[in-house]
């Protein structure tokens, strides 16, 4: 939030009059010679000549309050205000109810950014002379920035009922008004600011703030736009821009703002982090790399950068720099879920598995990965034939979503290769409730019933995945050798048939079909089928004297 302080600011032509005249102090004896020589260097331009010549006065002894007003006077004009603020405190001092060395001593700590110490010398203005009041403006503005802003209100209210259209103390109280949360209030004075000088910058900055924190996106592209006409460099008027363009998912105008923003101000993080985004949000994985980089360099320290980095990096299939970014975001902040899972993947990918489910078991219950991240788990203990453990992952799983048919089919296959036949068998149902149409739950009821030799279950399951559209050889294959083991050779003919019709090349679909054929008498057809599976795969021949098997 931008403050004005031009109005408060008292170089030699706003130097409040009250200020004790050099022409006045020549009729003080002591300082008579000293300051008329003060007087002719100032008005021949000799600023630091006058300065020296005070400052060598009053270190000689001559401590008249004209000469330290004066000394005080010619170092503020000379844009010193430390020094300017020096002479001041010590005309205080010696004369603490000086009717204007308050008040100069509050513009110097204003100007000097010491708010507080402004704050008591405009109080201290007030009390040694109320008709000033301009101090009573300088002790608002001081108080607002001293983080006081309640306390700014009653001066800044005297002073306006006594110059009711001045535009800084409008602007101040509108800061308080903002600040306190009286955003209505705030923005009709920042209007009656704008009315008088519409090219108040500041005004229009704290309106788009204003209306940024009130979520009024009209507005804030009305006074963004104004300010931008006003300032094109504005750093406020591009930010809100482009805080616009990401809300209304125009990420190609947020680049483009935050592109400015980053040649305007290249050693800012916000810059170069935000052009990331929306380079990302565009799908230019490789410019939003180079922003997220760029960061990285102005903000080492932040695991939040790394994190994005390493998905860039990841979206452009660069699994070793994803990796490294990654890792340097844990390195940060070790904790952090969503690092966790995408480092997780990347090792996967990497064939790095057993560091992958390290990971994965350090994700927190709470976090939103949780769920994926066991079931990940789950996953890669099932490649690795802890199928217990695997079972263990994927009820996990479903303790959060238990409307999850992966989770359940896969903990059926866990529990199957466990030798955990119900639990199996009740996992491939329950799948099949979440989703009747699953072809995978009805093939582990399948798989599961020719296990236990219950062939007319078996037979069920695989007519349902024949309706369901499975066309598979080794489906049809299965269901003719469950037609066999039934004594319904006709039947198996028929489905041996359909395997090779989508594999002619089906040895054991040949042997087989053959071996029906054969029970239904068509023993020179048999023959024919015998003779092609033994050509296609010679070791099928011991075969050829076996009943069909499983």
């Amino acid at each position: 939030m931008e403050l004005m302080t031009t109005t408060m600011d008292p170089g030699p032509q706003l130097m409040p009059p009250g200020v004790t005249s050099i022409n006045e102090l020549k009729t003080q004896k002591r300082a008579s010679r000293t300051l008329s020589k003060a007087v002719s260097l100032h008005l021949e331009g000799k600023l630091e000549s006058a300065a020296r010549l005070l400052s060598k006065a009053i270190e000689a002894g001559e401590h008249d309050p004209g000469l330290y007003s004066a000394l005080g006077h010619i170092h503020f004009e000379m844009r010193e205000y430390e020094a300017a603020g020096m002479a001041y405190a010590q005309l205080v001092e010696l004369e603490p109810l000086h009717r204007t060395a308050h008040f100069n001593l509050g513009v110097c700590h204003g100007h000097t950014k010491n708010w507080k110490a402004a704050a008591e010398a405009f109080h201290n203005a007030i009390e040694a002379d109320g008709t000033r009041s301009e101090a009573l403006l300088g002790l608002g503005v001081a108080l607002i920035h001293s983080g006081r802003p309640a306390e700014a209100m009653e001066p800044l209210d005297k002073y306006l009922s006594l110059v009711p259209e001045n535009e800084q103390a409008l602007f101040a109280k509108a800061v308080i008004l903002q600040q306190t949360g009286r955003h209505a209030e705030a923005v009709e004075n920042y209007r009656r600011v704008l009315a008088r000088n519409p090219r108040c910058e500041e005004a229009l900055s704290n309106l788009v703030a204003l209306f940024l924190e009130k979520k009024d996106p009209a507005s804030v592209r009305r006074y963004a736009a104004m300010l931008a006409e006003l300032q094109p460099e504005s750093a406020v008027a591009t930010e809100a821009l482009a805080t616009l363009a990401f809300a209304d998912g125009d990420y190609t105008a947020a680049a483009r703002y935050c592109r400015n923003l980053a040649d305007a101000v290249p050693d800012r993080f916000e810059n170069w982090f935000n052009l990331g985004v929306a380079c990302h949000k565009m799908g230019n994985h490789q410019k939003a790399a180079q922003a997220y980089e760029q960061a990285a360099k102005l903000k080492p320290d932040s695991a939040q950068v790394y994190l994005n980095l390493g998905v860039a990096h990841q979206e452009l299939s660069d699994l070793p720099s994803a990796r490294t970014a990654y890792e340097r975001s844990l390195e940060i902040d070790p904790k952090q879920p969503d690092v966790l899972w995408n480092l997780a993947l990347v090792l996967e990918q990497q064939g790095e598995r057993t560091w992958a489910e390290k990971l994965y078991s350090r994700i927190p219950p709470e976090a939103p990965e949780w769920c994926d991240a066991s079931f990940r788990l789950g996953y890669l203990q099932l490649l690795r034939a802890d199928y217990v453990a695997s079972a263990a992952a994927f009820q996990s799983c479903l303790t959060k979503r238990p409307d999850w048919p992966e989770a359940y089919l896969n903990a059926g296959i866990a529990y199957a290769r466990a030798g955990n036949t119900e639990e199996a068998k009740r996992c491939f149902q329950e799948a099949l409730m979440l989703h009747p149409a699953s072809s995978d739950a009805v093939r582990g009821l399948a798989a599961l019933a020719l296990d236990q030799q219950n062939f007319d279950e078996a037979y069920e399951h695989h007519q349902r995945l024949i309706e369901l559209g499975e066309k598979s050889p080794e489906l049809f294959y299965n269901a003719g050798l469950i037609c066999q083991k039934r004594g319904l050779a006709t039947d198996a003919i028929l489905y041996y048939q359909l395997a090779l019709n989508e594999d002619p090349e089906f040895a054991e679909a040949l042997l087989n079909l053959g071996h029906a054929l054969m029970a239904t008498g068509q023993e020179e057809e048999a023959r024919s089928y015998w003779r092609k599976a033994i050509r296609q795969k010679p070791e099928l021949a011991q075969m050829y004297f076996e009943p069909p098997g499983a």
